[in-house]
């Protein structure tokens, strides 16, 4: 097995490549903590405990961009020193930035990084390769700091007016390509472009490219779609599906359950799930009391729970924390719960009769590519 480690593993990026390099049995994550870079001795043990490293860890933002410069040299230099240290030459991939082109300090910080550990690779023998990023998206981004996207997303789920104040086009990659492309130049699969004997550089391109004012008003039309009417937009595209999922993790806890219209009549009762501008499947199920079924998630697909019949808990937990969210439904007020991407869901029969649920999702079950992982809330 190949042992991994990720600097910034709790960050943005760091921790969507954490998640899913967990579900590959191929890997070894080596876990790592900001405060090693505070303690010597652990930060030996981390590095000579790696194959490979892949560092993320940086400051992006501050009032002070001479801080944000200082910060990062000196986090690749403690890096190189400690790999000196216990004389190791773990494979470093390194996160450069579009901006390292660019006449300011943060992208000063990543050009001058790339080249202390070049050099430090051409010195030891060791191998090292630099992944140019443009502008990254997805769920989990933290508002006002890691992308545009992020911020309109918690803005309009907030009941705030986000403003468009340069217009331009913008290139974006979903942080599941990203993750993809990293995996690769973990495996030795990504052709890369060679900069000496040990060193080699990937500039990853945009895969999306986006007006402000376009992804402005995609976020708005799913939050008068979405949030306010239940309807699933189309998904077929797959910058729309990436934009969608994104902006699904923002929707705050307190949204859900959401109850349905229930109509009746002397024959009995009507409800509408859902209504979509997409494919999928529908499908439902019946549980006895005190049987829970689910313990999985998903890393792509939209699901839907609705409860029309009987009393259950529906509970969700996002993928590396502990914090369980506890859904009560019960089908005498018909409602549903959705399923965010990255959160292990189940739903456990409460009551004391059978009970019915029904569900929607995107995508009908493909056992050869089923995107369920099982994990206990």
């Amino acid at each position: 097995m190949k042992k991994v480690g990720i600097t910034g593993q709790a960050g943005f990026v760091g921790n969507h490549l954490y998640t899913t390099l967990s579900l590959d049995d191929t890997i070894e994550l080596i876990p790592f903590e900001r405060s090693f870079f505070e303690n010597t001795a652990a930060l030996e043990n981390f590095v000579s405990s790696c194959d490979t490293i892949v560092h993320l860890a940086a400051m992006n933002r501050h009032e002070d961009a001479q801080v944000i410069y200082s910060t990062n040299i000196a986090l690749v230099e403690q890096l190189i020193a400690a790999c000196e240290a216990k004389n190791v030459t773990p494979h470093i991939l390194f996160s450069s930035s579009s901006q390292e082109i660019n006449d300011n300090l943060y992208g000063q910080s990543k050009k001058e990084g790339k080249e202390k550990f070049k050099t430090w690779a051409d010195n030891h023998n060791a191998k090292f390769t630099s992944l140019t990023i443009p502008n990254v998206f997805g769920p989990f981004g933290k508002p006002n700091y890691n992308s545009v996207v992020a911020t309109f997303c918690h803005k309009i789920t907030h009941g705030e007016e986000p403003t468009v104040i340069n217009d331009s086009e913008v290139g974006l990659i979903y942080v599941n390509e990203l993750v993809a492309l990293f995996i690769n130049v973990i495996k030795d699969t990504e052709k890369v472009t060679s900069l000496s004997a040990y060193s080699a550089e990937l500039a990853i391109q945009p895969n999306h490219y986006k007006k402000v004012s376009e992804i402005l008003a995609l976020l708005n039309s799913y939050k008068k779609d979405y949030m306010e009417n239940g309807i699933f937009p189309t998904l077929e595209l797959p910058f729309e599906k990436a934009l969608f999922n994104t902006f699904r993790c923002y929707v705050p806890q307190e949204h859900y359950p959401v109850k349905f219209t229930k109509h009746t009549d002397p024959r009995g009762s009507f409800v509408e799930i859902a209504r979509t501008q997409t494919s999928g499947q529908f499908s439902f199920s019946t549980t006895v009391p005190g049987i829970t079924r689910g313990n999985h998630f998903h890393t792509r697909k939209a699901e839907r729970f609705a409860v029309i019949s009987g009393k259950a808990l529906i509970q969700l937990r996002k993928i590396g924390t502990n914090d369980v969210i506890d859904y009560y439904l019960d089908g005498t007020v018909p409602a549903y719960v959705d399923m965010p991407i990255w959160y292990t869901h189940n739903i456990k029969n409460i009551g004391d009769e059978e009970l019915i649920t029904l569900f929607w999702i995107n995508e009908p079950y493909n056992p050869e590519d089923a995107d369920t992982y099982f994990e206990n809330v």
